[in-house]
């Protein structure tokens, strides 16, 4: 059976850990040669994934995949380019760019929440994805368009935060908020030069991120109450939906935010 992304180069952001992670590794699966970016090689030790010991890369490899490791701080213009221009050096071009790193600061209201708190949470989950679609597109408009299809593909993780409100994440709405509105721009301004911009919504989902309030019994119970789906989500979910926005499956598809969350938001 056929690849689905054989001979595609992809760049993904915080793939040590999380969705990030299991992007990249669904990625390779599929053919993919990966650049992985993060702000460290190793996976966050409170993660849930089953060989979190082992790196990204290494993992990739093990497999017999290609794939390299840069260190990237999504806050950084000279960081955000010179991951995008070690991708298309390393490998030969750019096909598809993964913008995923994220953060949260916990959880309060805007009263208790600091100046410092959301600029940290709007510099990586706003400005971050701006510079990797800044830097992915200027490349991939160097390249040419095989066969007549696209010429190169953005994917932004945003989250359901970005389209409802969720109690207790002022800056963490409003940076993702900012990453759905991004998205749908840049759709329209590169469709003409075949390059699809969109962006997965992913809900609650099992993560390092997302385990302290997986660890309250209140929260948890919660989330399970408010997920129509049976369970809580988990990162192969989100791979699951970025494989399909990878692929030449989603040519036609562009300035979408495909909701990956059980339901929850269906309600």
């Amino acid at each position: 059976m056929a690849k689905r992304l054989e001979g595609k180069v992809a760049l993904v952001t915080g793939s040590s850990s999380g969705n990030g992670r299991a992007i990249a590794l669904a990625f390779a699966r599929e053919g993919a040669a990966v650049l992985c970016a993060d702000l460290t090689k190793s996976a966050r030790p409170e993660g849930y994934e089953p060989d979190v010991a082992l790196d990204t890369d290494d993992l990739i490899m093990r497999g017999g995949g290609s794939a390299e490791f840069v260190a990237t701080d999504m806050r950084r213009s000279t960081d955000v380019r010179a991951a995008v221009e070690r991708a298309a050096t390393k490998f030969g071009r750019l096909d598809i760019m993964v913008n995923n790193a994220g953060v949260i600061t916990g959880l309060q209201t805007i009263v208790e929440e600091s100046e410092e708190q959301y600029d940290f949470t709007m510099d990586v989950n706003a400005k971050g994805v701006w510079l990797g679609c800044k830097f992915a597109i200027t490349q991939m408009l160097k390249q040419e368009s095989p066969n007549e299809g696209s010429r190169g593909r953005v994917i932004n993780v945003a989250s359901i935060a970005g389209l409802v409100g969720i109690a207790a994440e002022p800056a963490y709405c409003a940076s993702k908020g900012a990453v759905a509105s991004l998205t749908r721009q840049l759709a329209l301004d590169f469709a003409p030069q075949r390059i699809n911009v969109n962006a997965i919504c992913p809900g609650f989902l099992v993560t390092a991120m997302v385990r302290p309030f997986l660890q309250s019994k209140t929260i948890n119970r919660k989330l399970h109450e408010t997920t129509p789906w049976p369970r809580i989500g988990s990162p192969d979910d989100v791979a699951k939906c970025a494989v399909f926005l990878a692929s030449d499956d989603s040519e036609w598809v562009t300035g979408s935010m495909i909701v990956v969350d059980g339901g929850y938001t269906a309600g």
